[in-house]
């Protein structure tokens, strides 16, 4: 991961030298978490809310824009799971983590910007916990891989961005001794805004 973290700033670095403009600023925002666990035995659950804080740049490079983030996202799930026996019990999953987004977009009518990129997640702490608050054993990635896409709107210095994030890694194998295909997907709405 430590890799991936230099790469990308040195690629920032290095588009640095043939860019427009700089943009940099604080970002917070709000998603919608939808956890989808590959399984016969689970049931996937509603989606839950969450919210990320951070920052941004972008940087310009002509007719397209290069935009790295550095968000602490927390993001909730829900599922359940069925013994067999007629219940359903309960279980709600906490993922924090911090996101590396790198977008590339371009803007449409001078108003509308499209965007897309990949995004890396490194688990900082995630459980799942049933009705009692008791843990459950899932062992999660430290580092997953997944993809963002999207539209935004600047308005003065504020940026507006909302995208749909999905996961191309599993981030867990099972759920106690049950294997899972275990991914989130998520609808992010975000604000950021330019500093300079």
């Amino acid at each position: 991961m430590k890799k991936l973290i230099l790469s990308l700033a040195l690629l920032v670095l290095a588009f640095s030298g043939y860019s427009q403009g700089i943009a940099f600023g604080p970002k917070v925002g709000l998603s919608q978490t939808k956890l989808d666990l590959k399984s016969d035995a689970f049931k996937n659950g509603e989606s839950k809310f969450g919210y990320h804080v951070g920052v941004f740049a972008r940087i310009g490079l002509g007719g397209l824009y290069l935009q790295p983030e550095l968000l602490y996202t927390q993001t909730q799930g829900q599922f359940s799971f069925d013994e067999g026996v007629g219940d359903m019990n309960e279980y709600e999953a906490d993922f924090n983590r911090v996101d590396i987004p790198v977008m590339v977009g371009f803007k449409m009518f001078n108003l509308l910007r499209v965007q897309a990129g990949p995004i890396a997640s490194i688990n900082v702490n995630s459980e799942i916990k049933d009705a009692m608050n008791t843990v459950q054993d899932v062992e999660y990635k430290n580092a997953t891989i997944g993809y963002q896409a999207g539209l935004g709107v600047d308005i003065g210095n504020l940026y507006i961005d909302a995208k749909y994030e999905s996961s191309l890694d599993k981030i867990s194998d099972n759920v106690g001794n049950f294997s899972t295909d275990q991914r989130t997907n998520q609808w992010i709405l975000s604000l950021g805004f330019r500093l300079f």
